[in-house]
């Protein structure tokens, strides 16, 4: 059975996740914290930085995590094959689609106004986990609970990425150091 709520978990997010991976993670927040409780939000901010840090869309690399930690092996096979599954089929048949009618207003028009959707799932995405770093919850927020070195790690971070244009990886690697840093000088 639960090879079953597994597949049929990750083929809603595979089936809806328009957009991209961080446009997925709603989706997936959805799916495996709120309706089944598989993972909590602070594990499930764990699960985005370590999909993050590996290869692989978002979304996979979340089924296959979810999968191995729900029911080993098997359930990362079934979670990963229910997400990408919708994916293979609506691709291919769009791409047939897309080809013979790309040139079409109404499909452009289609195409420009999904656009807006998406920014909102990443940035609701981006929101609801910024919230869990600073704060630990989605639901409390107090500023004399705001972890101040994560909100300092974000914000250069930040600023390496956008301004400085530093390659993700290195970042990543940066804000790692820094945390441990902090760790050992004042034990944070």
């Amino acid at each position: 059975m639960i090879y079953l709520q597994l597949f049929l978990s990750f083929l809603q997010i595979g089936l809806f996740s328009f957009g991209g991976g961080y446009a997925a993670m709603p989706l997936i927040q959805a799916q495996i914290v709120d309706a089944h409780g598989w993972l909590t939000m602070s594990e499930f901010t764990d699960l985005i930085t370590i999909s993050q840090m590996t290869p692989g869309p978002i979304a996979v690399n979340s089924a296959t995590f979810v999968g191995i930690n729900i029911a080993g092996i098997p359930g990362a096979i079934v979670a990963t094959i229910g997400c990408i599954l919708p994916s293979c089929v609506i691709v291919t048949f769009l791409a047939k689609l897309y080809l013979k009618y790309r040139t079409m207003d109404l499909l452009q028009g289609v195409l420009n106004a999904l656009r807006p959707a998406v920014v909102a799932l990443i940035a609701s995405a981006g929101v609801s986990i910024l919230l869990t770093a600073f704060w630990g919850s989605e639901e409390k927020i107090l500023l004399e609970e705001t972890d101040w070195l994560l909100v300092v790690i974000f914000g250069l971070s930040f600023l390496l990425l956008d301004k400085a244009k530093m390659n993700p990886i290195l970042v990543m690697i940066l804000a790692g150091v820094m945390k441990v840093a902090a760790a050992l000088i004042g034990g944070v």
